[in-house]
């Protein structure tokens, strides 16, 4: 959510802000009664940052291209009048702008009522107004308009009192002062709407605002849908403080403020440093930004952003697919095409995609069913589009395939777990699997005419199989199934109670202990051993590994095992592991999962006799952890906590992936409460401080434990019970020790001294301010995980950590106990 602005993005803000803004007059920052702002002039605030006056978005855009962008018009608005980069910071006539031939006839003034109109002198009509004063007095020469130092434009009465400002009607960003919220006594509601594209300040696709105990929501306007909502004050503003205080770029900048009494409730921000240039924004793809004013650079840098991928709610438009991996990240299902390109050039992609081929469908003489000659094309790894229909009392994924010909508006359908769903008309919100936000496995089948299947077909060197083949095959398929599934319920009692109405059964098998007593060679090829119970090495089919978890004791292993199935059973993510199977025979329990050919994390950093991870796998190790942490902590329908994150469950496969392992004390926290009490208690060394003293958790416990596995990738060192001599003879904690080398630039004697200095100093650097920012004591100062994974990408920067008093405490008993 910290990502540096793109190059492309950059580019188009330099051109379309090449904007002609006419040469003004003296630079005044007052409008008095009676005077008026021509397209030739302009307001300049008294220190110079903001000027007020008429310009023409894309003016220069359209030479870049090779198809001519249409002119908008020209607008009045407030920009930034000292940056390179145009930057309007509010827009008055969003939505009716002035044309080329109305422009020299075109004036800004006060009305007789108060009230800031433009308008055309030459036929006397209000383009724009402020609309909201309505003066019962008829001193009108004593009202004025002034553009203040902090770009806010005010209407000011009798003794300089405001009655009306530009800060109450935000546009699609907020500058530091400014509000969103709204006021108790009076209902004004101070809310932002995206900008249509880089040419165009109209009214775009997205709104944000205050919604009671949801706090910040941001909503798509058509279709109309929350699709991101803040988590509340009391955790907002500390988390936010946090991360802003960890950033070097904004670390006593940017002050994020809270506000809920009798007459206003409302967020917002101020700046420590009058002369820095700021604004909260919300993009139009849907984003609320933080941007901040390079002086280095000369651009704009984007520190934060919710949600954190760009892939938000129908962004793309209509039969498109995106991904926050791709660059531009929007792009047209297959045999589809851009509907409109230009739109797409200037950022507004709201139009989507359309058919190549129109779709093949005929209604019967009775008007309810069709026939057709339609075929489907499978997309794999996709979030579902929004809005299906579920068709009830369909057994088989071919008769749901059917249901859809049969119906000339349905585009594509979903089978799944026994459930048909289908989507009628357009399909929004399509995101391909790209490991930032998006894990899903799912499968959307999108019906495309017969001739572009076969299309498709043709390039891929595979014919496509007609859906009548398709339907016969897969209904024999499924008659079979449902004979063994009949013949295996009756061979073994299952888990119902378990499993029954719960998604975690899905595509989830069922095992038989005899059959995984078989697999295992009677449980003797054992892996390792937990407090839970043992894990052995077995062979399906003598040619599948598997790793078997057999839990022992009838409560723990109850507890436990309804823990692994109900959360591994749930998620998949290539950083988690993935859970294969279960049995469930009595009071046995077993959980299947795949094999993990380089065995655990631990065994690779501290057994003398094994080959030393290089410097490359250590680091992807780290950020291929914290993926996986960021997915179970943001992505989940529930936040999954961990609670017990450390180098033994920790796996690595073929290639040294690694995956997270032994979700048995895992727990849920749902998306409307932040903490939740557990009687489980992790690792000793890898413990947070709060956990230690018996309140109630968040998962920035699974960040205190994942900052200690880090300093341990880093160094080859255990934490817990280590000890460490420095060159003066006395004893520190290793954590301590970290902190303090980091303070002296000295990486060097951190790092695993078997890699022989074989090792990216710039990373390591990252990765050790990473890892003492995890461990601070205070929670709030802690970053969650997806702003590790941005730093750990690169993406984004953070401030030297101070040390943690505990830990500095920690070291004094140390010493105390050495002597």
């Amino acid at each position: 959510m910290c990502r540096a602005m793109h190059p492309l993005y950059t580019f188009f803000l330099f051109v379309l802000c090449s904007l002609h803004t006419l040469a003004g007059s003296a630079a005044n920052d007052t409008l008095a009664a009676g005077q008026v702002l021509t397209a030739d002039d302009k307001l300049v605030s008294s220190n110079g940052k903001f000027a007020l006056g008429f310009f023409q978005p894309g003016n220069g855009i359209s030479k870049s291209l090779s198809t001519p962008i249409p002119s908008h018009g020209w607008y009045l608005g407030v920009w930034f009048n000292k940056i390179p980069v145009f930057t309007t910071v509010w827009v008055a006539n969003r939505e009716r702008a002035v044309t080329a031939s109305e422009l020299n006839l075109t004036q800004l003034k006060i009305s007789a009522d108060g009230n800031l109109v433009i308008v055309n002198t030459g036929t006397g009509s209000v383009i724009w107004s402020t609309g909201v004063v309505n003066r019962t007095d008829t001193r009108t020469n004593t009202t004025s308009l002034v553009l203040s130092d902090s770009g806010n434009l005010v209407i000011q009465g009798p003794s300089n009192v405001s009655i009306w400002q530009s800060f109450d009607y935000p546009t699609d960003l907020v500058l530091p002062g400014g509000k969103v919220g709204w006021n108790k006594v009076t209902g004004l509601n101070r809310v932002g709407i995206s900008r249509k594209s880089l040419i165009d300040p109209g009214f775009g696709s997205y709104r944000v605002e205050i919604n009671g105990s949801s706090g910040v929501i941001l909503m798509r306007r058509d279709p109309a849908k929350v699709y991101w909502s803040g988590v509340t004050s009391p955790t907002l503003i500390p988390e936010l403080k946090s991360l802003l205080q960890m950033n070097p770029t904004t670390r006593g900048l940017i002050i994020p403020e809270y506000v809920d009494n009798d007459t206003e409730e409302y967020y917002m921000y101020t700046s420590s440093d009058d002369s820095a240039s700021s604004f909260l924004s919300l993009d139009m793809s849907g984003q609320i930004k933080l941007n901040v004013w390079s002086k280095d650079t000369q651009s704009w840098q984007t520190i934060y952003a919710q949600p954190a991928d760009n892939c938000t709610f129908a962004t793309c438009g209509p039969f498109t697919l995106c991904s926050g991996n791709l660059n531009p990240f929007c792009d047209c299902m297959e045999s589809f095409s851009v509907k409109s390109p230009v739109d797409w050039v200037v950022g507004d992609r709201t139009g989507g995609c359309s058919r190549n081929t129109p779709l093949d469908c005929t209604l019967s003489s009775n008007s309810t069913t069709s026939s057709s000659t339609d075929m489907f094309h499978p997309i794999a790894h996709v979030t579902l589009p929004y809005n299906p229909q579920t068709i009830q009392n369909i057994a088989t994924q071919s008769k749901c395939a059917q249901a859809c010909l049969s119906n000339c508006s349905c585009t594509a359908y979903n089978y799944e777990n026994g459930i048909c769903s289908v989507w009628n008309g357009d399909l929004f919100s399509t995101n391909l699997n790209d490991g930032i936000e998006n894990h899903s496995e799912s499968v959307l089948y999108l019906r495309l005419a017969a001739k572009d299947l076969q299309s498709l077909g043709k390039n891929k060197r595979k014919p496509p199989v007609p859906v009548a083949t398709v339907v016969s095959i897969t209904t024999s398929f499924v008659l079979l199934l449902v004979v063994l599934v009949m013949i295996w319920r009756n061979r073994f009692r299952w888990c119902g109670a378990l499993l029954h109405g719960s998604e975690s059964s899905g595509g989830i098998r069922a095992f038989g202990y005899t059959d995984l007593g078989h697999a295992t060679k009677n449980f003797t090829q054992k892996l390792g051993e937990g407090g839970f119970g043992s894990v052995f090495k077995g062979m399906l089919n003598d040619s599948f590994p598997i790793a078997v978890k057999r839990l022992d004791g009838a409560r723990q292993g109850e507890k436990q095992f309804r823990a692994e199935v109900s959360s591994v059973g749930i998620i998949q993510h290539i950083n988690l592991v993935k859970l294969i199977g279960f049995c469930c025979e009595g009071d046995k329990r077993l959980l299947v999962y795949e094999y993990m050919l380089n065995g655990s994390l631990d065994a690779h950093l501290f057994d003398s006799n094994a080959a030393v991870l290089n410097w490359s796998s250590r680091y992807q190790i780290g950020l291929g952890v914290a993926r996986g942490l960021s997915y179970l902590h943001d992505s989940c329908r529930e936040c999954i906590i961990h609670c017990d994150i450390k180098p033994q469950n920790i796996l690595l496969d073929a290639s040294f992936a690694p995956k997270i392992a032994d979700f048995g004390m895992a727990v849920f926290v749902g998306r409307d409460y932040s903490r939740v009490l557990t009687t489980f208690r992790g690792t000793a060394g890898y413990l947070a401080p709060e956990w230690i003293s018996g309140v109630a958790i968040t998962p920035k416990v699974d960040v205190y434990s994942f900052g200690m596995v880090l300093l341990e990738i880093l160094s080859g060192r255990k934490n817990s019970h280590e000890v460490h001599t420095s060159g003066e003879n006395h004893v520190v904690y290793f954590p301590v020790h970290a902190i303090s080398k980091l303070h002296e630039g000295d990486l060097r004697s951190l790092v695993d001294p078997r890699l022989h200095d074989d090792f990216k100093l710039e990373e390591a650097e990252r990765m050790c301010k990473v890892a003492c920012w995890c461990i601070q004591e205070n929670e709030s100062d802690r970053p969650t995980m997806g702003v590790v994974v941005r730093v750990l990408e690169g993406l984004q920067e953070l401030d030297m950590p101070p040390m943690p008093r505990l830990l500095a405490a920690m070291t004094k008993c140390f010493e105390v106990a050495s002597k």
